[in-house]
């Protein structure tokens, strides 16, 4: 009995698990209960409901328009006789919507097996249009947008282009653009799509806050990055001031390349954040750094595996010595000049390493240059390519290098120097160098050509021609041989020219310029009567010549020319000729009274043969140039046949400083002097002709022929004093020499205004004009004139007074006569001198949409009696 029980005992435990599994109740509980008394029996467990199953009879579509209903049933996955449950119907709904044709899709019938799948299709795209958008154009955001006509809308798609236009806005600095998606129901089941864009305010960065930096100002620091605060003077010019993710990063590094110019070795941008202001117009960027010790240069060593590369010689290029704060762009130079320096020697591919040792105890950092064993190389071969229109010969005869010779890096870029400054292809031409074996290398040069034709129709307005009208026709590459052709007129209120020329830069295939050209050239002189210009003299020169050049070195050219001039000047017989002979219009001669004998002797054809010769040094880095240095002389000799003889000789040097920063300054002189060979005809009257003498320089402060030797005629009144109306007339008769300094400083401006094309600049500008024979003037008194006042009475003759009396030195006038006065003239000779003419000022040269406009202000410090000062001068003109 006792084994039976324990058998039950033990069969009951066993079963209760089971049984609780099975009622899905908690065991523990059940065995919890205590054994006294009768056990309560247990609810009998709920069954589990499944899925009922059963058979689609027929499957029938209901909304489908462009879709048959076969294609949405393979769609759904449903066919007859396929047994379905709800999870079945939900699975055919899904696939329905993951296909994108469909707005909307439901299953009726679940219950009968006679399914009906009710779909409504997502409508077609008509068009696509923007409404709003002023600051980026159709064409840059239409390819952004990746639905299309034809296609089928959805409004997924919809979102993710609208976040693609979103995006190309971001990068244009709009971080307040908003894109609403809208669509116009057309019929059969069709719509347009309207992206309305809200383009708001470019982001600008309000504020460049930095944080650890206890060495520099934030100031300083922010004169080194790319990015700009808004607002302050000018800021509409700036274009640097808007938002934008990738030169945040770029900031960064300047940031670091600013520090180690400076010796901080250790410097690290800890973070960069960029937060938008809560209106959500501006953002402001804060960059926490760690400025770290500062460092000075240590030991400066080398070794080298070239056996011409001496290591002495690699520490003297190195240019560093120690003691000196340590200067990562030093390093940087250093090795740009020990590459060039062994380019010099054959090495192409020299292998130079600095290697760093940092010692933080002492804060030194010694520098290891490192020179790897490298072959001499030779040129291979010159490969040019991209050229359709000019010859390749022109591009190969401004190689530095020929194919065999030892390689040169100096030549290789003298010769991409030259190769650009034919002007004929694109601003950033490179030669590169590909290597064919360990000794040889190749030099590809890939050009793309640009328009070398000009034809243009120009019309402007100065100062002083007032009006301007010009046309020209010029091609510089002429058959792709690098020729020049050209031809032009020019028409304004003072000078008309006519000019056809051609220059052959290579004769013969040998370096050797020839020249040559034809020209018809018209200018009126004019004076100042009070504040007005007014036409004196005329000067008519046709003539023509030819020139001849070759290089002496690479930077030193020499060029020879000859020049054959007819003159012509004359003053206009209306204005200027009186009968001063009483023979009738047949006598009219030139009156010195009207036009001044040194205008009447100046009158005459005269033929100048004139041949010369030029020497020019030119080493500057293009037509903007921001270093280097160009010097001129020349002389021309008048003589050799002809009327006139003289040596004239000019002497001109400029140099330019790359100052850093977009500063450049320039320091310019030159100066003139015109040597007479033959003597004045009579006193007073000098040996150089007014067509052959210097009227420039043109210093800014001055007008147009504002300086140098003048005459000055006054008239005068009854009383003796000078006419304010009227009465003051001003000559310019050039001079013989001159000279001039000029010193100048480009100022930079941001990005944007460059971009417009402005450059500003501050100068200084002194000179003179002088050495010319004082002409002979003339003093003309006044006359006392009797009128007679009756019929018959007989006026006596006029009385001449002498010179400087006025009206109360007249004798009374006789009886019935009445007295009038006619006043004089007196002549000066002014601005002879060779005194400095000094002035100051600002200009601008902006590039406008509308053509080249040069503006001036300027102040005329120092000048001479007689000087004609101006304060503002523009020049200005357009093409069309």
């Amino acid at each position: 009995m006792r084994a039976s029980l324990l058998l039950g005992t033990i069969a009951g435990g066993w079963a209760a698990p089971v049984l609780a599994q099975q009622a899905a109740a908690p065991a523990p509980a059940a065995a919890a209960q205590p054994a006294t008394g009768p056990a309560t029996p247990s609810p009998a467990p709920a069954p589990v409901q499944q899925p009922q199953q059963r058979v689609i009879r027929s499957i029938a579509v209901q909304g489908a328009q462009r879709l048959e209903a076969d294609t949405v049933r393979s769609y759904a996955g449903l066919s007859p006789g396929q047994t379905y449950d709800s999870e079945t119907l939900d699975t055919a709904i899904k696939a329905l919507y993951d296909t994108e044709l469909f707005a909307d899709a439901q299953i009726q019938g679940a219950d009968t097996g006679n399914i009906v799948v009710v779909v409504r299709e997502n409508p077609v795209i008509n068009r696509i249009v923007l409404e709003g958008n002023k600051r980026i154009k159709d064409d840059k955001i239409l390819p952004e947008i990746r639905l299309a006509p034809r296609q089928i809308f959805t409004r997924s798609k919809a979102r993710s282009d609208v976040e693609r236009i979103i995006e190309l806005y971001k990068r244009q600095g709009r971080f307040a653009a908003r894109v609403e998606p809208k669509v116009v129901t057309l019929d059969q089941n069709r719509v347009d799509l309207v992206f309305e864009i809200s383009e708001g305010d470019k982001s600008k960065v309000r504020a460049i806050n930095i944080i650890g930096n206890n060495q520099f100002a934030d100031g300083r620091l922010r004169k080194e990055m790319y990015t700009r605060e808004s607002g302050g003077f000018l800021g509409f010019l700036k274009s640097n001031d808007s938002y934008d993710p990738d030169r945040l990063a770029a900031d960064q590094q300047k940031l670091r390349a600013f520090y180690l110019t400076q010796g901080y070795a250790d410097f690290r941008v800890v973070s960069a954040l960029a937060e938008l202001t809560p209106d959500r117009r501006d953002f402001v960027i804060t960059y926490v750094v760690e400025e770290g010790k500062r460092y000075k240069f240590g030991d400066i060593t080398a070794e080298s595996e070239l056996r011409d590369f001496k290591p002495e010689v690699i520490v003297a290029l190195a240019g560093m010595k120690k003691g000196d704060w340590f200067n990562a762009k030093a390093v940087e130079d250093s090795v740009t000049r020990m590459n060039e320096a062994a380019g010099l020697l054959g090495y192409a591919f020299t292998e130079i390493d600095p290697n760093y040792d940092r010692n933080a105890d002492t804060q030194t950092m010694n520098i290891a240059f490192r020179v790897g064993e490298t072959p001499r190389t030779y040129v291979d071969r010159i490969n040019v390519s991209g050229n359709t229109g000019t010859r390749d010969k022109v591009i190969r005869r401004e190689f530095r290098v020929n194919e065999g010779d030892a390689f040169n890096s100096i030549k290789v870029k003298r010769s991409q120097d030259r190769i650009q400054s034919l002007g004929y292809f694109q601003e950033k031409l490179e030669i590169k160098q590909e290597q064919v074996a360990p000794d040889r290398v190749a030099l590809n040069v890939e050009v793309e050509e640009k328009p070398t034709g000009q034809l243009q129709l120009s019309a402007g307005y100065s100062s002083l021609e007032r009006f301007i009208i010009a046309a020209s026709v010029e091609q510089n590459n002429f058959r792709g041989m690098g020729q020049s052709l050209s031809a032009g007129v020019n028409y304004s209120r003072y000078s008309k020219s006519v000019q056809l020329g051609f220059t052959e830069p290579y004769l013969f295939d040998k370096q050797i310029l020839l020249g040559g050209q034809v020209y018809r050239r018209d200018f009126n002189s004019f004076n100042f009567i009070g504040n007005e210009r007014n036409r004196t003299y005329s000067q008519g020169q046709t003539g023509g010549g030819f020139s001849l050049g070759f290089p002496v070195n690479e930077y030193v050219n020499f060029g020879t020319r000859y020049t054959l001039n007819f003159d012509k000047i004359s003053l206009d017989k209306t204005q200027f000729y009186s009968d001063l002979d009483g023979s009738g219009p047949g006598g009219l001669v030139c009156d010195p009274g009207k036009a001044g004998q040194y205008l009447c002797d100046e009158i005459g054809k005269r033929t100048t043969s004139l041949v010369g010769y030029s020497l020019v040094f030119d080493n500057t880095n293009g037509i903007r140039a921001s270093r280097g240095q160009r010097m001129s002389f020349s002389q021309d000799f008048a003589g050799l046949g002809g009327d006139v003889k003289y040596i004239r000789s000019r002497a001109e040097g400029v140099k330019y400083w790359g100052l850093g920063r977009g500063f450049i300054l320039s320091a310019r002189a030159e100066g003139g002097y015109v040597h007479p060979l033959q003597e004045a005809k009579r006193a007073g009257l000098d040996p150089i002709r007014i067509s052959d003498r210097f009227f420039t320089p043109q210093l800014r402060g001055f007008d147009i022929r504002g300086i140098g030797p003048r005459i000055r005629r006054t008239s005068f009144n009854v009383d003796a004093t000078a006419l304010e109306e009227k009465g003051q007339i001003t000559d310019a008769l050039g001079g013989r020499a001159y000279y001039m300094g000029r010193l100048e400083l480009e100022l930079p401006l941001g990005a944007g205004a460059r971009n417009l094309g402005l450059r500003p600049s501050a100068f200084i500008d002194v000179g003179s004009l002088f050495k010319l024979r004082q002409p002979n003037l003339v003093n003309f008194p006044g006359t006392c004139f009797y009128v007679p006042t009756k019929e018959g009475v007989t006026a006596p003759a006029a009385q001449v007074l002498a010179n400087g009396q006025t009206a109360a030195n007249c004798a009374a006038a006789p009886t019935d006569t009445a007295l009038s006065f006619s006043p004089g003239y007196r002549e000066e000779f002014l601005g002879n001198s060779a005194k400095p003419r000094l002035a100051i000022g600002i200009g601008v040269n902006w590039t406008s949409p509308f053509g080249p406009l040069r503006i001036d202000l300027a102040k005329a410090l120092l000048k001479q009696d007689g000087d004609d000062t101006k304060l503002f001068q523009f020049n200005v003109g357009t093409a069309f």
